[in-house]
C-alpha cells in the first residue's frame, strides 16, 4: 500500500468503483505526463445520484457533499489511469465545476460549492492537491445532478 492509499485510508475515505462513460466519451485520456478526466457527477459509492438545484432545493452544504462525490470518483478515476498506483500522481492541475443552479442563486455560492471537491484534493494530496480552477453555474446538468466537476493531472510516467 503506498503513501497515498494509506492516507485515504486514515481520512477514512472509501473509493467508489470508476463511473463508466454514460455517452461517447472516454473516463480519461492520458497525453505525455498529463491525464485529463471527463466530468465526473455527484453520484455516490452506492450509485445514488445527487440531486437538486442551488436557490431552489440544494442547500451549500448539500452541495459541497455533492461536489465531494464527484472528487471522490474523480479520484477514483485517477487511480484507475496510474493502473491502481495513486503514488504517480505528481500534481493536481486543474479543476472545472459546474454547479446546477437558478438565476436567482448568489454567485458566490457556487464556488462555495466546489470547495467540497478541492479542499478533498487538498485532503488527500497535499501540497500537491493545490490547483488552478473554475467554478460556473449551469441551468442543468447531466442526469439532473447537482454537481459535475472534471479534472487535469500530472503523473510520474
Amino acid at each position: 500500500m503506498n503513501s497515498i492509499d494509506k492516507h485515504i485510508a486514515e481520512l477514512r475515505l472509501v473509493l467508489p468503483k470508476p463511473v463508466a462513460p454514460v455517452a461517447n466519451y472516454v473516463p480519461y485520456v492520458i497525453t505525455g505526463n498529463q491525464v485529463f478526466i471527463s466530468g465526473q457527477v455527484s453520484v455516490t459509492a452506492d450509485g445514488t445520484l445527487i440531486k437538486g438545484r442551488l436557490g431552489e432545493d440544494l442547500s451549500v452544504a448539500q452541495g459541497q457533499a455533492a461536489a465531494r462525490a464527484c472528487g471522490l470518483n474523480l479520484i477514483a478515476q485517477m487511480q484507475a489511469a496510474c493502473a491502481g498506483d495513486l503514488s504517480k500522481v505528481k500534481r493536481v492541475v486543474q479543476l472545472g465545476g459546474f454547479v446546477c443552479s437558478d438565476f436567482g442563486a448568489t454567485a458566490l455560492d457556487i464556488p462555495k460549492i466546489i470547495n467540497g471537491c478541492s479542499d478533498l484534493m487538498v485532503e488527500v494530496f497535499g501540497e500537491a492537491g493545490k490547483h488552478a480552477r473554475f467554478a460556473v453555474g449551469a441551468p442543468a446538468l447531466p442526469l439532473d445532478v447537482a454537481v459535475e466537476i472534471d479534472c487535469v493531472i500530472e503523473i510520474d510516467t
